[in-house]
């Protein structure tokens, strides 16, 4: 996808009658001319962008769960030592804290799903995300896409959109603390989505106990089309959540409210749930345990390069002005304008080449974010470790990366598995424990089919 997004979020072209998540339609396309001084800003940041070192670090992945399809997300509560499967086909399972995979899922929600397909889908259940007071509140929240909600009154939306992306509350059981109550759904963000792809919706509290969520932007490719701004793109129409980070405080209002402190409160024309913009499929953020709890996303590209972003209020991350640290033009996505308008546009941290563009010097084809770790191998404190879905559309071929910040800004390495022969899986997502170590989410499939995926944590 676009990432899977990954995976689930990579779109990229045409592969054996699959729309390649990478390619679009073409449409007329007027680019600003920018000042010096902007041309000057956006050289500066071409030189900051991050690209693959030559050095190479080595893990070994230890499997922790198998049996599983389409892993998303592995998630733990506050204080709580048990981790949270979501699979993408509507299932909650709970891995124990002695390693035992539960048989009877935490929460089954299949029957809300839009219908999914078996060979590659970017729609399903997305993300998980337990509120802070877990523990006295038995409050959690789980993002997923269901049949489209707007169509009842939007003929245009009935006929061509896709879907309805969700953000619900649930509560577990009073009864049973590895089973959640079914009946206690409450929604609390319902989103229309106009095609199946670039879904986004990563979930998390951030330490200020407000709870953030990642939007691609609509999906298709270019930021064009059905459903999308015709003239700026949905990730930098400021009156759309596509594109966006969104938070919002699910304790402050009915369905949520705004908190006061986002930073396009009181702008006309602004949603003022958005915390950050130009985004085109953040495929998998985090926020680091340690340092400043910095928010980091894995922002699925287009054709030609994958990018890592730092995630701060009121900033704009470019998307569909720029891809990574390079002017966009969704007329030729292939060919990136020497020029453009992107004076105020946040560059990434981290960027590198995709191969649906710029074979074979490449990467991959969707980047996965990963976390930073802070686990207890006291070397790798502070390495964020993520991924890349697959080199490949038609075979398996997943990338680890670290990222590494230094003096000069970050810089990225290919990661080696030494326990295992051969390419790697097509890797979905990360997750991390609450003592700070990193897993990594496999699938051997590129659909949410199968029952053979695995969960592996990343050791020396």
């Amino acid at each position: 996808m676009d990432g899977y997004s990954g995976g689930i979020g990579s779109e990229k072209n045409e592969v054996a009658g699959r729309p390649d998540l990478k390619t679009g339609m073409t449409v007329m396309h007027t680019k600003k001319s920018i000042s010096l001084t902007a041309m000057l800003a956006s050289a500066l940041l071409m030189v900051a962008a991050t690209q693959p070192s030559q050095a190479e670090m080595t893990v070994n992945l230890e499997e922790v769960a198998s049996g599983l399809t389409a892993p998303l997300a592995m998630v733990s509560p506050p204080g709580d030592d048990r981790r949270f499967i979501i699979e993408q086909i509507g299932l909650i399972k709970i891995l124990t804290a002695d390693g035992q995979l539960l048989d009877q899922p935490f929460l089954n929600i299949r029957s809300r799903l839009v219908d999914l397909g078996s060979d590659f889908d970017e729609q399903g259940l997305l993300g998980l995300a337990f509120h802070p007071d877990y523990a006295s509140n038995g409050k959690f929240y789980v993002a997923y896409s269901k049949p489209l909600v707007g169509g009842d009154t939007d003929l245009a939306k009935k006929l061509w959109w896709a879907h309805t992306n969700v953000v619900a509350e649930y509560q577990v059981s009073a009864d049973d603390p590895n089973m959640a109550n079914h009946m206690s759904e409450r929604i609390v963000t319902q989103i229309d989505w106009p095609q199946f792809n670039h879904d986004g919706h990563w979930i998390d509290f951030g330490p200020d106990g407000m709870l953030y969520i990642s939007t691609g932007d609509g999906g298709y490719a270019n930021d064009w089309g059905i459903g999308h701004d015709p003239v700026l793109g949905n990730g930098q129409d400021m009156s759309s959540l596509l594109g966006k980070i969104i938070r919002i405080d699910v304790d402050g209002g009915d369905p949520y409210g705004i908190p006061a402190d986002n930073p396009f409160v009181g702008q006309d024309g602004v949603r003022p749930e958005i915390w950050a913009s130009g985004l085109r499929n953040p495929w998998r953020c985090s926020f680091d345990m340690g340092g400043s709890n910095d928010l980091f996303c894995g922002d699925v590209q287009q054709n030609s390069y994958e990018e890592v972003t730092l995630i701060k209020a009121g900033e704009n991350h470019g998307w569909r002005v720029m891809e990574g640290t390079h002017c966009f033009d969704f007329l030729n996505p292939n060919d990136h304008p020497e020029s453009c308008d992107n004076g105020g546009m946040t560059a990434p941290i981290i960027e590198y080449r995709n191969c649906t563009a710029l074979a074979p010097d490449c990467e991959g084809i969707s980047v996965t974010g990963g976390y930073v770790y802070r686990g207890s191998v006291a070397d790798w404190d502070g390495i964020y470790f993520f991924g890349d879905w697959s080199k490949s559309f038609a075979a398996m071929d997943g990338v680890l990366f670290a990222g590494k910040q230094g003096a000069d800004g970050w810089t990225m390495e290919t990661v080696n598995v030494g326990n295992m022969d051969g390419p790697l899986p097509y890797i979905l997502a990360f997750a991390q424990d609450n003592q700070g170590e990193v897993y990594v989410l496999t699938s051997v499939t590129t659909g949410p089919v199968g029952g053979l995926d695995k969960i592996y944590k990343i050791v020396p």
